[in-house]
């Protein structure tokens, strides 16, 4: 048995399209990416306004007959947008501006259909973590991926959805992991890793010291200083 959650209720109601819906989902990207391909710099970036914009009212009115637009909408975003980052407002409104690409590869279609086989009897839940306690148990091996620690007061990244993550919520998470490794579940976990910034910064190193920590590199596109961009410590954390 395999259960995905996430808090993002517009990325879950992407995998269930995929899920359940991927003819119909790829016919309506399919036709976005002929539009975005054929149209020229200023009706590009007109075409990613509207369709943005087409997806925060969307989300706003949150009617499930609209839910396979919305995911053709998010995936059309996630494809166009600056580096496939995914940030929203206070209001959970998408404001990423759109990003520079010749020509996007938009619609995947042989990725959507494999997806949507391996999705295929998959539980797909949204909402927070601690939903998740009760299917796991001794035979389970669970990760967790949790919007990343920033760096610097001025890199905050937990925009990912109306739901701020800080340190309160990154100790209870640790709780969490706590609570799950005693019921004798497989744990890996991923974040920053502070030292990047700050080499006396500890938090993750005291917050799971009981447990196995690998810094591990992994590359990064996005940052204001071009020098700064490329491979940068993280953190998995492993409880066996």
């Amino acid at each position: 048995k395999v259960l995905i959650n996430d808090i993002n209720s517009e990325l879950v109601n992407t995998y269930r399209q995929v899920q359940n819906n991927v003819e119909a989902l790829i016919e309506q990207i399919f036709a976005m990416q002929t539009e975005f391909w054929a149209a020229d710099t200023d009706s590009r970036k007109e075409i990613y306004t509207q369709n943005r914009q087409r997806f925060n009212d969307l989300k706003v009115f949150n009617d499930d007959n609209t839910s396979l637009k919305k995911a053709s909408l998010f995936i059309f975003l996630n494809k166009t947008c600056f580096h496939g980052f995914y940030r929203v407002i206070s209001k959970g409104l998408f404001n990423v501006p759109i990003g520079s690409y010749k020509k996007p590869p938009i619609c995947d279609e042989s990725n959507m259909r494999y997806i949507s086989k391996l999705l295929d009897g998959v539980q797909i839940k949204c909402g927070d973590y601690e939903k998740c306690k009760d299917f796991i148990n001794e035979d389970t091996f669970v990760y967790i991926d949790p919007p990343y620690r920033p760096l610097t007061a001025t890199a905050s990244f937990t925009s990912y959805s109306e739901n701020q993550f800080g340190d309160n919520e990154q100790l209870a998470l640790g709780k969490f992991v706590d609570e799950i490794t005693s019921k004798g579940a497989k744990v890996v976990a991923s974040n920053s890793d502070p030292k990047n910034a700050d080499e006396n910064d500890h938090f993750f190193d005291n917050l799971y010291s009981s447990y196995s920590i690998e810094r591990v590199l992994a590359k990064r596109m996005i940052n204001s200083n071009g020098n700064s961009r490329g491979s940068i410590s993280e953190l998995l954390i492993c409880n066996y």
